[in-house]
């Protein structure tokens, strides 16, 4: 159960007015997030049919406008799209005057921290990154995830007390990111979540070829220990082939995805030879077993069947 209480509404600063561009899966949830701290949203801009149920969903009754209707209607704009529409967005908004001195201008992008929010700046316009580390699903669940949340605050020395203060506002805790480190962060949360449902959903279809039924109940249990251990021990919590070093194992495993998922091969052989360097450099895998396995990743073959006892 959450601990996290909203703050006092008598200790909380003015209120704002708040608008969204860009109603994919985080923008309208950190709004709803804001009204519960008791900001009032009031604009929002989505284009596709998926953003404009979200908005009715999560922010009903605000209304749907342009990008610079919501500039014009908001003292604090979230920025939610994607990373690589975002320069050209701040720029376009700068230009055509949409941007107000005084505006909280707020990114969610990992990838960027407050500079490129710099045309706005030059404007008169607050900058704010703020990245909440978690994925979305677009739908009322998100805002009750983000109690808790770690988000990736990058902003002006002057603002980094107002930039903190949205995120606790949003339940959720910050964690200071410097401009030059923003790329290396975001990469970080990109291996550790987006790769994971990449490896699972992998998982999932290989053991339903393999007869499975219920393949997620089988793994829920596996990888929530997994998560857990690795969260706890890091690296000591490396188990299975690859750190006992059974190479004929790893083989046999090959020569399978070769047969049944080509497809999966060069991802098992990478985390395989990964998973071999640090269970090396952390004393897990013994040395005198690792030529075998290493061989076996840097061929991608199987073995032949020498009929030892490995």
């Amino acid at each position: 159960m959450s601990t996290f209480q909203q703050p006092d509404p008598r200790d909380r600063p003015a209120r704002l007015t708040v608008g969204v561009v860009g109603a994919g899966r985080v923008g309208p949830a950190l709004a709803a997030a804001l009204q519960l701290a008791g900001h009032r949203p009031v604009a929002v801009s989505g284009v596709s049919d998926a953003s404009v149920r979200r908005a009715a969903q999560l922010l009903p009754d605000v209304p749907l406008m342009t990008p610079a209707q919501v500039m014009e209607r908001s003292d604090l704009v979230l920025l939610t799209v994607p990373d690589d529409a975002l320069p050209g967005l701040v720029e376009g908004l700068a230009e055509t005057g949409a941007v107000r001195p005084g505006q909280l201008l707020v990114h969610t992008s990992g990838r960027y921290g407050a500079r490129v929010l710099d045309p706005a700046l030059r404007a008169g316009a607050l900058p704010l990154a703020l990245h909440p580390a978690m994925t979305f699903t677009g739908t009322a669940v998100d805002v009750q995830r983000l109690v808790g949340c770690s988000f990736g605050v990058t902003a002006p020395q002057e603002l980094r007390l107002a930039a903190e203060a949205l995120v606790i506002e949003m339940g959720g805790e910050p964690e200071w990111i410097a401009e030059e480190n923003r790329p290396l962060y975001h990469a970080a949360l990109a291996l550790g979540a987006n790769h994971l449902v990449t490896l699972v959903a992998e998982s999932m279809e290989l053991l339903r070829a393999a007869g499975v039924e219920a393949p997620d109940r089988m793994l829920g249990p596996l990888l929530g220990a997994a998560l857990d251990n690795a969260l706890r021990s890091g690296d000591a919590a490396l188990t299975g082939p690859v750190a006992r070093g059974d190479a004929g194992t790893v083989a046999a495993h090959v020569a399978e995805l070769r047969k049944h998922a080509p497809g999966t091969v060069a991802g098992y052989l990478a985390m395989a030879r990964a998973t071999a360097d640090r269970a090396l450099a952390h004393g897990l895998l013994k040395p005198e077993l690792a030529e075998d396995l290493l061989g076996v990743l840097a061929n991608g073959a199987a073995l032949p069947d020498d009929g030892s006892d490995r």
